[in-house]
């Protein structure tokens, strides 16, 4: 009978007291939980009363507040940390993954965050999603799969201009004055990248027509040679 008092004594005990580990779980838990609130709240700032979504002229409130441009790049790298859907708009779902990973609960957080998150997108690592994802945003239209010239060559400017302004600006102006292509698909679109990457430039000593490059880009490569004479 001692030890059967005993052990209901030591499960008294347990029950009552908490462990420093559940107390940080618990302060972990309800930090997280008020940031998540905060999040929230700054969401509807900006958000559509009848939509509940930020639309368009929310993420231009947004933009202002921030002092960026809405046809900055770092917009298209926001959207790129939300894994926004729908170009033009931010649920609140894709708000809270964002804006969670940057631990931004307010505007003078995310201004701040925003160099950041510019540098974790021009790492190697993170820059091949980031352009993938930069042409699939761009799919505006049910079961769309490839975009105009005219959006390319603005996409292409704002993506990879800062990189290589040389070949961003040749391609361009072919992609204007070329007749055979009226849109882009996502396979040629990342040929332009790794066209970017890989190949030495303007003298093009390395690239290999035989190799698995898209059309376009034999036709771009011919195009530059002609006019090198």
């Amino acid at each position: 009978m001692p030890r059967t008092s005993s052990k209901k004594g030591a499960t008294g005990s347990s029950s009552t007291t908490s462990s420093p580990v559940d107390l940080f779980r618990s302060s972990t838990g309800k930090s997280a939980s008020k940031e998540l609130e905060r999040i929230d709240q700054f969401f509807y700032t900006y958000a559509n009363n009848s939509s509940g979504v930020i639309d368009p002229e929310g993420i231009e409130c947004l933009c202002s507040d921030l002092e960026v441009d809405h046809t900055n790049v770092r917009i298209l790298m926001l959207a790129w940390k939300m894994q926004a859907e729908k170009q033009g708009y931010f649920t609140l779902d894709e708000w809270r993954r964002g804006l969670k990973a940057l631990r931004a609960d307010t505007v003078t957080k995310l201004k701040k965050a925003l160099p950041d998150l510019e540098r974790e997108v021009r790492r190697p690592s993170s820059f091949v999603d980031f352009y993938s994802y930069a042409f699939r945003y761009c799919l505006t239209e049910e079961k769309q799969k490839s975009i105009d010239i005219e959006s390319i060559c603005v996409l292409l400017d704002l993506v990879l201009g800062s990189q290589f302004r040389p070949q961003v600006d040749l391609l361009i102006q072919y992609l204007k004055i070329q007749i055979d292509y009226k849109v882009i698909n996502l396979d040629q679109w990342m040929g332009f990248y790794r066209f970017c990457n890989e190949i030495s430039f303007p003298d093009l000593s390395n690239y290999d027509p035989t190799l698995a490059w898209p059309w376009i880009l034999d036709n771009f490569v011919d195009w530059i040679k002609e006019k090198q004479g």
